[in-house]
């Protein structure tokens, strides 16, 4: 096991690095989808799956419908300069699709959906998959696929864009994979945020927001709303996709848990970010530039490969992975509270940051008239007795 060798902490820098946590814990909060923005898409997902499974067509009367993406991961986040945020489904076709082309299928699924009066009038054909438009609020991205009987992982194939042919992917193999590494417990001298982590061996076909997110899955969003935030201005179609940062950094995160000790979750968090790039292939081919994020679930799906055919979307994922890493480090080494407020707005937006300190300066004030705050060595500010906490008669977090 490999140790980052620095010098020791005082109790001071403890409690800081603690409450700077603490802090980005709070802003993946408040990112968070609303409870009832999650149920309702639970609702509407339900619905569709049913409405889909109770069709005449006999390739339809064996299906299995299931989401996938980000709010299949558990690592959605809201969007920023809009409302309506994704829920990506899948509609596998288990028989009868033998020799059939891929618009052929995709037609099927989407002459189903014009059958409901309802989703008739919300539905909208994309290049690959059907939309249904929950106008204000979300929207489903339905996407047909078949059993890939070459891959011994039991993988699908999905179309692509043109709908000319079939592409390798394996969405319950990459949510499996993903959740076994979100699992994984890094190793650290001292742990502040009480990071359990998710077990996902049920039957719930819908992710369960209320299950504590552990340390991959909050890396992951705040990454991406760094992201957003980083190419909210930037006219041109090239930040990176959210499959390609969810890839390296659970590569990342394996990588770095697996060898390192970490002083606490700042330390985690940092390292992972740092090491993302390794986790990208490259090659040289006729003196140009290639590159691969490699699904590990199935053979051939390359999550870059709009990289090799628009040079400059790598370019923008090099140039945003080394802004994020300064970024997140000029966070970690933030003192004070207006040093922590003035960098994390810089990088996740003023309102999302502004929420979170409104909601935390309420939190205290009651709690400092309640008597009810305390400060505990190692821990910070707390509202937890202990026999070392003592009561807090003034602000005393961010080091200030």
């Amino acid at each position: 096991m490999n140790k980052h060798v620095k010098p020791p902490f005082n109790d001071a820098t403890w409690r800081r690095r603690a409450e700077i946590y603490k802090f980005l814990e709070e802003i993946c909060q408040d990112l968070d989808l609303l409870g009832e923005q999650t149920m309702r898409a639970k609702r509407a997902y339900e619905a569709v799956a049913e409405w889909l499974a109770g069709s005449l067509h006999p390739l339809l009367s064996n299906i299995d419908v299931y989401p996938q993406g980000s709010t299949a991961l558990g690592t959605a986040v809201r969007p920023l300069g809009r409302d309506e945020f994704d829920v990506d489904l899948i509609c596998l076709i288990l028989k009868g699709h033998a020799g059939m082309a891929p618009e052929d299928i995709k037609k099927i699924i989407g002459d189903r959906l014009r059958e409901h009066a309802t989703y008739a009038k919300m539905l909208v054909e994309k290049k690959r998959c059907w939309r249904l438009d929950y106008a204000g609020d979300f929207h489903l991205d339905l996407s047909g696929t078949i059993r890939n009987i070459q891959c011994v992982n039991g993988g699908e194939l999905v179309t692509d864009k043109k709908l000319h042919g079939w592409h390798p992917t394996h969405p319950k193999g990459y949510r499996q994979l993903f959740e076994k590494r979100a699992q994984l417990m890094p190793r650290m001298r001292r742990m502040f945020a009480k990071t359990q982590m998710r077990d996902q061996a049920s039957i719930e076909p819908f992710p369960d927001p209320s299950i504590p997110k552990g340390v991959l899955r909050r890396v992951v969003q705040l990454l991406k709303r760094h992201r957003d935030n980083h190419f909210l201005n930037v006219k041109e179609d090239i930040a990176p996709i959210s499959i390609i940062i969810t890839t390296l950094a659970m590569r990342s995160y394996d990588h770095c848990v697996g060898m390192y000790e970490f002083d606490d979750e700042l330390d985690v968090l940092i390292s992972t970010i740092r090491m993302m790039p390794h986790f990208i292939d490259k090659s040289s081919r006729d003196g140009r530039q290639y590159y691969a994020v490699w699904n590990e679930t199935t053979q051939g799906e390359n999550f870059a490969d709009r990289w090799n055919l628009e040079p400059q979307r790598a370019a923008a994922f090099y140039a945003w992975h080394g802004k994020a890493l300064s970024d997140f480090q000029a966070m970690r080494d933030a003192e004070g509270l207006d040093g922590v407020t003035k960098t994390a707005k810089s990088n996740f937006g003023d309102k999302v940051v502004t929420r979170v300190m409104d909601a935390r300066t309420n939190k205290i004030s009651a709690a400092r008239k309640s008597s009810s705050l305390l400060v505990a060595p190692a821990i910070g500010l707390t509202t937890k007795a202990s026999a070392a906490a003592q009561t807090v008669r003034k602000n005393t977090f961010f080091g200030d």
